[in-house]
């Protein structure tokens, strides 16, 4: 298996954990310890893009929080120790990648719905710290639809102390292609109003991914807007960390979605770096 393949691996399970799973990550250039809050597969965005395969039921129901404690420290043993390297299919990682980047807080739907959001975070900081692993990052991979509820602002703040950093997600421009890709009843406005607060705490990177719909890519009146709605955050005092454009990398949900080709989304980095101002970081996709 190439590391182009392994990239490409996200599995949800790791033996027979259920809420922690290693990923080889091309966005963090090294090892990811991910821990899905979301077993039952519910999110509160239908994203067209997604992998995660809705129509069937998960085993595991419900998370248990004394048993994820456990992986996790399981999980940063086999890491520390190099043993994740012995086993399938980590054992062709380079030796440039065999090195732990972040604890990352994604999974099967919207880590931020999980209503002990504060006290999960809280506890793996904790986890985390015993480890020796201080300057380890905490990464939240998120939808920004919960950052108004209380709990998931403590959690923020909690991630704030101990190496944390907040991927938000904005796919979109204008409401009509937001809800064209995330399907999802929450409006438009709420997104960009929770991620500029959030960005007026922390700088934040914003995860945008860009694909083709029914063999269209975004068109340039998304793109412009999209911009626009960057610089609106900005404007109203938010700090961006960086933009990460990227596309199609695993099996979406609609056969409707391919990847962008690399020049496209390299083209997009590029706007988005001329007209806000704003790093930007390009990843690129794989057609199915």
């Amino acid at each position: 298996m190439s590391v182009h393949q392994l990239h490409t691996l996200h599995h949800r399970s790791f033996d027979a954990m259920k809420f922690v799973y290693p990923v080889l990550s091309r966005r963090s250039g090294g090892i990811s310890v991910g821990i899905n809050l979301n077993p039952d597969k519910v999110c509160n965005f239908d994203c067209i893009y997604c992998q995660v395969n809705r129509r069937r039921q998960s085993q595991t129901r419900f998370v248990d929080m004394e048993e994820l404690t456990q992986e996790l420290r399981e999980m940063l043993k086999l890491v520390a120790t190099g043993k994740l390297y012995e086993m399938e299919p980590f054992h062709n990682t380079p030796p440039g990648l065999r090195h732990l980047k972040d604890i990352s807080f994604s999974g099967d739907g919207e880590p931020t719905t999980y209503r002990n959001f504060d006290s999960i975070i809280d506890t793996c900081a904790d986890v985390k710290r015993k480890a020796g692993l201080d300057n380890v990052k905490m990464v939240l991979i998120t939808n920004a639809s919960m950052f108004h509820r209380s709990h998931v602002e403590r959690g923020l703040r909690i991630l704030d102390a101990n190496q944390g950093e907040i991927w938000a997600k904005l796919d979109a421009g204008t409401e009509g292609y937001y809800h064209l890709i995330e399907r999802t009843p929450i409006p438009f406005r709420q997104i960009l109003e929770n991620i500029t607060a959030a960005a007026k705490c922390r700088p934040l990177v914003i995860q945008s991914l860009w694909m083709r719909v029914n063999g269209a890519p975004p068109s340039a009146t998304e793109l412009a807007a999209y911009c626009e709605r960057l610089q609106e955050i900005l404007g109203a005092g938010g700090k961006l960390r960086l933009v990460q454009i990227y596309t199609v990398a695993r099996p979406p949900a609609e056969r409707s979605v391919a990847p962008l080709e690399d020049s496209e989304v390299d083209s997009i980095a590029h706007m988005v770096r001329k007209q806000v101002g704003v790093a930007t970081k390009s990843f690129y996709g794989k057609s199915f």
